[in-house]
């Protein structure tokens, strides 16, 4: 018996690690299509009785697409064209930028050269980044086919994914009493680190946008992008983009466009940070503001673009499976 069970085991361990191989390639669409599926479940859940569960799916799929998908790839492409042309302003000596420069070197004590960032940034990467930016989307083919899996992926979670959810659970050999405790914490968790901090970046992101276009600065959908990456880590926050950018604006002559976005910054944006993020996320989902960096560069390194997200989800279940483990398992004192 031991044996046998010994050799299913090991036929197991040796397929899974085919299917590791087999996921690889492909597996920030993977990871897409898991993140996707499981921030619209609700959705799918309120709407399958009423029109089926297909029906549903594939309308959850087109409307994500239509709503997520396209918006992002095409703000992505602005960005980084914004972000060629500011760099090209740098590159230039633009007399404004510089006098930035001195006002930093004015009140801080730093010195900051012009002529040494252009050395330090080698000739011609301006088009380098346009290119750089522009091969992201290069490899159309590997791209279409990955993007192929995760609408797949996606619409078939929507459909089959209560069905998987009941095989895991028989399939995890755990009293139903933990599994449900441990369920619970573990959507808890991902509910406030994923649906959380990720609804409050991109609010912090719009919000310094609708400022930045106001105020008339330049570049605003790169700042905005920029803007929405800050908004995730703990701390610093989008006070890194909307304090420089007014500076800048009094700098080049523009002192009531200045004043505005200091007052709408301080009173908008930052505000908006503090009273959202409690309400999105309740205080026992969140993690410890030095962990979630740790997780979202982390993730970065380990999975790609997509660790950003799930960076900060694998400690937070981790927190989660040892929350569990010293309230069942622990040995009391």
């Amino acid at each position: 018996m031991n044996r046998e069970r010994g050799f299913l085991l090991f036929l197991i361990a040796v397929f899974g690690l085919l299917v590791g191989l087999l996921v690889k390639p492909f597996l920030q669409y993977v990871l897409a299509a898991i993140l996707l599926s499981y921030v619209l479940h609700p959705l799918q859940k309120r709407l399958a009785p009423r029109i089926g569960p297909r029906i549903s799916a594939l309308s959850l799929l087109i409307g994500t697409t239509l709503v997520i998908l396209v918006p992002v790839a095409t703000f992505i492409i602005i960005a980084a064209e914004q972000a060629a042309t500011i760099l090209g302003a740098i590159l230039r000596g633009d007399p404004q930028i510089f006098e930035l420069f001195d006002l930093v070197e004015r009140y801080t004590g730093i010195a900051i050269e012009g002529r040494n960032i252009r050395e330090f940034i080698p000739e011609g990467s301006t088009s380098q980044i346009v290119n750089n930016a522009m091969s992201i989307f290069g490899g159309i083919s590997d791209a279409l086919i990955g993007i192929t899996i995760l609408g797949f992926l996606l619409y078939y979670l929507l459909v089959d994914g209560e069905t998987l959810l009941r095989w895991i659970r028989r399939s995890t050999p755990l009293p139903a009493p933990v599994q449900d405790e441990l369920y619970g914490e573990m959507n808890q968790v991902m509910w406030g680190v994923l649906v959380g901090n990720l609804l409050v970046a991109i609010v912090q992101g719009i919000l310094t946008g609708i400022g930045l276009a106001i105020a008339g600065v330049p570049g605003v959908v790169f700042w905005t992008a920029v803007t929405t990456f800050l908004s995730l880590l703990p701390i610093i926050g989008a006070s890194v983009v909307w304090l420089p950018a007014s500076a800048y604006l009094f700098v080049v002559n523009h002192p009531i466009s200045a004043l505005f976005l200091f007052v709408y910054g301080t009173l908008v944006i930052s505000l908006s940070d503090n009273y959202l993020r409690p309400v999105v996320s309740g205080r026992e989902a969140r993690l410890n503001p030095g962990l979630l960096v740790v997780g979202i560069f982390g993730g970065v390194y380990a999975f790609g673009f997509m660790g950003l997200f799930f960076g900060p989800i694998v400690l937070g279940v981790f927190r989660s499976l040892v929350t569990v483990f010293a309230r069942e398992y622990a040995p009391r004192v």
